[in-house]
């Protein structure tokens, strides 16, 4: 094994759902910075990056998520920094929505045509191969699936910076989105709650070893 695969391979040992962070250790703006940078350089379906990301510092707003988020109350009680994953709704996903526009112009910088030609294949795509476009949740799903990939890799570029994390999916979603809507933490026009995150140090070793499927079992070779 080469050094490189080693620090990857070492990285991902290292890496758990930390249960128990340390307050008194807060992550050097430096390092959060490259973990938001990870999130912000992170792939999406068509290049149209469906999320947004919250850093919930109101000490008030976190205290009043705790009853509603069960699966936060340890990173909540002394995570450096608490991290929650928006996803886009279906007035920002859909394929003629002003949002798209928006990307494939400003960001994307595509010009008339090839964004002619974007569009419609978008719309195929959503109508006809992965059928979005049959509800209101089918796009939310879509868009939130994706902020999972923006997850896995803030919570590897941590791991490679020594930082420990937990992801998130425990707590009421519905409760959650209300309590955001409330506090004017996002526009629930536009947003909705995707899952959660803690990132800090922890406070003591890992109870247990990873366990895991053996590799055979996972892969298929065909």
């Amino acid at each position: 094994m080469n050094r490189m695969n080693k620090t990857i391979m070492d990285a991902f040992t290292f890496r758990h759902a930390c249960k128990k962070f340390d307050p008194a250790k807060i992550i050097p703006q430096n390092d959060f910075d490259t973990i938001l940078q990870v999130a912000r350089l992170s792939p999406s379906s068509f290049g149209f990056e469906p999320w947004k990301l919250v850093v919930l510092q109101d000490k008030t707003i976190q205290k009043k998520l705790f009853p509603f988020a069960w699966g936060a109350r340890n990173s909540l009680n002394g995570a450096s920094h608490f991290i929650v994953l928006l996803a886009r709704k279906k007035v920002d996903t859909s394929y003629d929505s002003a949002y798209i526009t928006h990307i494939m112009n400003d960001i994307q910088k595509l010009p008339e045509d090839s964004m002619s030609a974007r569009r419609e294949m978008f719309k195929n795509f959503q109508q006809n191969d992965f059928k979005l476009l049959e509800n209101d949740r089918a796009l939310f799903d879509w868009a939130s699936k994706q902020t999972y990939i923006v997850l896995a890799n803030m919570l590897t570029a941590a791991a490679l910076l020594g930082i420990d994390s937990c992801p998130i999916e425990g707590f009421n979603q519905e409760a959650v989105n209300r309590l955001f809507a409330e506090e004017n933490v996002f526009d629930s026009e536009h947003f909705g709650v995707s899952l959660m995150a803690g990132f800090g140090y922890r406070a003591e070793a890992p109870h247990h070893e990873k366990s895991r499927q053996a590799l055979d079992d996972l892969i298929l070779w065909k």
